[in-house]
């Protein structure tokens, strides 16, 4: 079989490329070892679309993003008989607390023109008043001695009222795909890559595990936790400067307490203060996760095919009675009803996507946690890498750029680069 591209990977990321390079009249195989578009890392996705990152091109990236998702019939160009992900605006609050104040967000948001309030506790009280807006820094695991203790002051918030989600993850990139296939592209689902092949520093195509070999000049790997196997066995990971591994993460469903249902009008929020995030969702719902505090283990995984994806006891009293500090009314279930998730995470949690010393190998990588949000301009960002690279040029010495049609600014595509320097971030799934 002959392709122009394959690309590794049918998740939102991987169903993104595909799509794109599918609008530019490429031919291009979606290689999945999965059984179904978005079926890994995206159907545990809380799905939230905002634009409160640590540096100036990620808040762009997110920005110009936001836009298509909120037209998201209009950029796939066609109808998924299957059903079609819909973006749900709520707003977005995040708690200034004292080990993330949102200074730097703000300070983007200004340049770029982002609405946004400031609210003190009083004004976030009134506005949510379901929400809890006193402060107990640092976040704590619930056997310290300390995780009952009083508050310590009371924060404010930084909230934006255009920020959402969108309602069903697989579904968005099962839309991708259908829109992908409309267009001639071919899925592979269930089947394994265990080889790039490879002539001199060329890429030919990729080996199944089945031994059929798919021929193509362009490979790009958006394998979610799978990624950084992909690219061991691409051999390209020892020229990388930043790493990026599958970090296991637990993911919830609660009931909504009166006052946090998405009738409500309440935001999706974020809560470094206690340790975690959440939002409102459909039927009466909440979903929620944490954002990896200083006293919460990391739980790195060697083998994306071999974790537990059974909730634990731990971690699940930890977020629940977590959320219970910052919701009063939240009644604690008496069961855990959530599921184990695998994140594709840097050292910094900025993405990669990037070429490499292999022409024709591209990888959009370490995208897991924060970056369903950016799957429009990821797809962006790889055709435009693809086509410098056959023009010759060379992103490592030559960094190409992107000019956002929302904000009329430059996206610099070298700030997710595989050589980069870690980046002064959050260090959490905020980015």
């Amino acid at each position: 079989m002959k392709t122009d591209v394959v690309v590794i990977g049918a998740g939102v990321i991987g169903g993104a490329i595909a799509l794109e390079l599918a609008k530019a009249g490429r031919s291009v195989v979606i290689v999945d070892k999965g059984s179904a578009a978005g079926a890994g890392s995206t159907s545990a996705s809380s799905a939230i679309i905002r634009f409160s990152y640590s540096t100036h091109d990620a808040v762009l990236m997110a920005w110009e993003s936001a836009s298509i998702w909120e037209n998201w019939a209009d950029y796939l160009g066609a109808i998924d008989p299957d059903g079609m992900a819909r973006f749900i605006r709520t707003g977005y609050l995040v708690y200034r607390t004292a080990g993330y104040d949102g200074e730097s967000v703000r300070v983007i948001w200004d340049d770029l023109k982002i609405p946004y309030e400031i609210l003190n506790a009083d004004q976030l009280r009134k506005k949510f008043p379901a929400l809890d807006a006193n402060s107990y820094w640092p976040p704590k695991r619930i056997d310290d001695p300390a995780f009952g203790d009083d508050a310590v002051g009371e924060l404010s918030g930084l909230y934006d009222p255009l920020s959402g989600f969108m309602d069903d993850p697989m579904l968005a990139a099962h839309n991708l795909i259908n829109a992908a296939k409309v267009l001639g592209a071919q899925t592979r689902f269930r089947e394994e890559v265990v080889a790039i092949d490879k002539e001199s520093s060329r890429v030919t195509g990729v080996t199944l595990a089945s031994g059929e070999r798919i021929e193509s000049a362009i490979v790009v790997n958006a394998a979610g936790p799978h990624a950084s196997k992909i690219n061991k066995i691409a051999g390209v990971l020892d020229e990388m400067n930043i790493r990026h591994r599958p970090l296991r993460q637990e993911v919830y469903v609660a009931p909504a307490p009166n006052g946090f249902k998405l009738e409500d009008n309440v935001p999706v929020v974020a809560d470094l203060d206690t340790g975690i995030y959440f939002r409102p969702h459909l039927g009466g719902t909440i979903n929620l996760g944490g954002t990896e505090p200083a006293c919460d283990e990391l739980h790195w995984i060697d083998d994306a095919d071999d974790w537990r994806e059974e909730t634990t006891v731990e971690i699940w009293e930890t977020m629940m009675l977590r959320l219970a500090r910052r919701m009063p009314d939240f009644g604690v279930p008496v069961s855990p009803s959530g599921i184990g998730a695998l994140y594709d995470a840097t050292d910094d949690w900025v993405p990669i996507y990037d070429r490499s010393s292999i022409d024709g190998y591209f990888m959009a990588c370490g995208t897991s946690g924060n970056q369903f949000k950016n799957a429009p301009m990821a797809e962006t960002f790889i055709r435009l890498l693809i086509e410098a690279a056959e023009a010759g040029r060379n992103h490592d010495t030559d960094p190409i750029s992107y000019i956002g049609p929302r904000s009329g600014r430059a996206i610099n595509v070298g700030a997710f680069s595989r050589l980069r320097e870690v980046q002064n971030t959050s260090g959490t799934v905020m980015g």
